[in-house]
Protein backbone atom coordinates (compact mmCIF):
# COMPACT_ATOMS: atom_id res chain seq x y z
CA UNK A 1 0.00 0.00 0.00
CA UNK A 2 2.76 2.41 0.70
CA UNK A 3 4.75 1.65 -2.57
CA UNK A 4 2.21 3.41 -4.67
CA UNK A 5 1.72 6.30 -2.71
CA UNK A 6 5.73 6.40 -2.58
CA UNK A 7 6.31 5.92 -5.77
CA UNK A 8 3.79 8.59 -7.28
CA UNK A 9 5.36 11.23 -4.50
CA UNK A 10 8.78 10.32 -6.37
CA UNK A 11 7.23 11.45 -9.82
CA UNK A 12 5.96 14.27 -8.45
CA UNK A 13 9.47 15.47 -6.71
CA UNK A 14 11.00 14.46 -10.22
CA UNK A 15 8.42 16.41 -12.50
CA UNK A 16 8.53 19.04 -10.20
CA UNK A 17 12.55 19.32 -10.35
CA UNK A 18 12.75 19.39 -13.41
CA UNK A 19 10.57 21.89 -14.62
CA UNK A 20 12.31 24.10 -11.79
CA UNK A 21 15.37 23.70 -13.53
CA UNK A 22 15.06 26.92 -16.13
CA UNK A 23 17.73 28.34 -17.19
CA UNK A 24 18.63 32.30 -18.62
CA UNK A 25 20.27 33.19 -21.42
CA UNK A 26 21.07 36.66 -22.23
CA UNK A 27 20.70 37.27 -26.16
CA UNK A 28 21.31 40.63 -28.39
CA UNK A 29 17.85 41.94 -28.85
CA UNK A 30 17.20 44.46 -32.04
CA UNK A 31 19.52 47.21 -31.98
CA UNK A 32 22.11 45.53 -30.08
CA UNK A 33 20.02 45.94 -27.26
CA UNK A 34 20.16 42.72 -24.63
CA UNK A 35 17.73 40.79 -23.58
CA UNK A 36 17.43 37.97 -21.02
CA UNK A 37 15.15 35.14 -21.76
CA UNK A 38 14.43 31.42 -20.46
CA UNK A 39 14.55 29.89 -23.81
CA UNK A 40 18.01 29.48 -25.73
CA UNK A 41 19.00 32.40 -28.08
CA UNK A 42 18.88 31.90 -31.46
CA UNK A 43 22.42 31.01 -33.38
CA UNK A 44 24.92 33.90 -33.47
CA UNK A 45 22.74 36.11 -30.99
CA UNK A 46 23.88 34.21 -27.64
CA UNK A 47 26.02 37.31 -25.20
CA UNK A 48 25.92 34.84 -22.04
CA UNK A 49 24.57 31.83 -21.02
CA UNK A 50 24.15 32.06 -17.14
CA UNK A 51 24.49 28.19 -16.58
CA UNK A 52 28.08 28.00 -18.20
CA UNK A 53 28.99 31.18 -17.04
CA UNK A 54 27.33 32.42 -14.38
CA UNK A 55 27.15 36.33 -13.37
CA UNK A 56 30.64 37.60 -10.85
CA UNK A 57 27.92 38.63 -7.93
CA UNK A 58 29.84 38.35 -4.19
CA UNK A 59 27.35 38.02 -1.78
CA UNK A 60 28.63 39.28 1.08
CA UNK A 61 26.95 38.53 4.60
CA UNK A 62 26.37 41.28 7.36
CA UNK A 63 27.77 39.44 10.86
CA UNK A 64 28.53 42.55 13.83
CA UNK A 65 32.35 42.34 14.24
CA UNK A 66 33.55 40.24 17.41
CA UNK A 67 34.08 42.80 20.36
CA UNK A 68 32.04 45.61 18.87
CA UNK A 69 28.69 46.95 19.99
CA UNK A 70 25.68 47.88 18.40
CA UNK A 71 24.77 50.55 21.50
CA UNK A 72 26.24 53.89 21.23
CA UNK A 73 26.38 55.77 24.60
CA UNK A 74 25.67 59.22 24.00
CA UNK A 75 27.07 62.25 25.71
CA UNK A 76 24.65 64.97 27.27
CA UNK A 77 24.36 68.00 25.13
CA UNK A 78 27.11 70.85 25.68
CA UNK A 79 25.65 73.82 27.18
CA UNK A 80 23.78 75.91 24.85
CA UNK A 81 24.21 79.35 24.01
CA UNK A 82 20.77 80.12 25.54
CA UNK A 83 21.98 78.08 29.33
CA UNK A 84 25.13 80.28 29.03
CA UNK A 85 22.77 83.23 28.72
CA UNK A 86 20.31 82.16 31.32
CA UNK A 87 23.42 81.15 33.85
CA UNK A 88 24.97 84.71 33.32
CA UNK A 89 21.95 86.73 33.36
CA UNK A 90 20.96 84.79 36.62
CA UNK A 91 23.78 87.05 39.38
CA UNK A 92 23.77 90.00 36.54
CA UNK A 93 22.22 93.25 38.03
CA UNK A 94 20.22 94.87 35.50
CA UNK A 95 20.34 98.12 34.27
CA UNK A 96 17.38 100.39 34.39
CA UNK A 97 15.04 100.69 37.22
CA UNK A 98 12.25 98.19 37.83
CA UNK A 99 9.78 100.41 38.59
CA UNK A 100 9.64 101.79 35.25
CA UNK A 101 7.97 98.51 33.77
CA UNK A 102 4.80 100.12 34.87
CA UNK A 103 5.22 103.04 32.66
CA UNK A 104 6.07 101.12 29.40
CA UNK A 105 3.79 102.25 26.85
CA UNK A 106 2.92 101.21 23.12
CA UNK A 107 4.56 103.39 20.68
CA UNK A 108 7.92 103.49 22.48
CA UNK A 109 11.16 102.46 20.00
CA UNK A 110 13.11 99.42 22.15
CA UNK A 111 16.03 102.05 22.44
CA UNK A 112 13.76 103.66 24.44
CA UNK A 113 12.66 100.36 26.46
CA UNK A 114 16.34 99.46 27.22
CA UNK A 115 17.20 102.67 28.43
CA UNK A 116 14.45 102.72 30.80
CA UNK A 117 14.09 99.12 32.07
CA UNK A 118 17.47 97.46 30.52
CA UNK A 119 17.79 94.29 28.40
CA UNK A 120 15.21 91.59 28.42
CA UNK A 121 15.91 88.61 30.16
CA UNK A 122 14.61 86.48 27.48
CA UNK A 123 13.68 87.54 23.62
CA UNK A 124 12.64 85.13 21.07
CA UNK A 125 11.96 86.70 17.39
CA UNK A 126 13.13 89.81 16.07
CA UNK A 127 16.75 89.60 14.06
CA UNK A 128 15.27 90.02 10.74
CA UNK A 129 11.70 88.94 11.63
CA UNK A 130 8.87 91.53 11.89
CA UNK A 131 7.69 90.57 15.49
CA UNK A 132 9.75 90.22 18.54
CA UNK A 133 8.77 89.26 22.17
CA UNK A 134 10.72 90.71 25.04
CA UNK A 135 10.39 89.06 28.51
CA UNK A 136 11.20 90.34 31.58
CA UNK A 137 11.34 88.23 35.14
CA UNK A 138 10.20 89.47 38.48
CA UNK A 139 12.95 91.44 39.94
CA UNK A 140 13.01 93.47 43.70
CA UNK A 141 11.30 96.74 42.78
CA UNK A 142 8.68 94.98 40.48
CA UNK A 143 8.42 91.41 42.21
CA UNK A 144 5.73 88.89 41.82
CA UNK A 145 5.21 90.78 38.12
CA UNK A 146 6.39 89.25 34.08
CA UNK A 147 6.23 92.22 31.95
CA UNK A 148 6.16 90.93 28.27
CA UNK A 149 6.90 93.33 25.48
CA UNK A 150 5.67 92.51 21.88
CA UNK A 151 7.82 95.15 19.65
CA UNK A 152 7.11 95.14 15.55
CA UNK A 153 9.57 96.54 13.64
CA UNK A 154 11.74 97.94 16.79
CA UNK A 155 8.09 99.57 17.97
CA UNK A 156 6.26 98.31 21.57
CA UNK A 157 3.09 97.29 20.57
CA UNK A 158 1.74 95.73 23.23
CA UNK A 159 2.43 95.50 26.49
CA UNK A 160 1.20 92.12 28.92
CA UNK A 161 1.85 91.90 32.68
CA UNK A 162 1.24 88.89 34.29
CA UNK A 163 1.34 88.93 37.84
CA UNK A 164 2.77 85.45 39.41
CA UNK A 165 3.14 84.29 43.09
Amino acid sequence: MHTPIMLSLAVVAWVAATAAAASMYKCAGTGSIPTYQESPCPPGRELRNFDTHPADVSVIPLRPIPGTSTRVSVTPPAKTKRDTTLAKNKGKVRGGDPAERKHIGVGMSDGEVVARIGEPDMTTGGKGRKLARWTYMPIAGDAHTITTLLLDFGKVVEVERKIVR
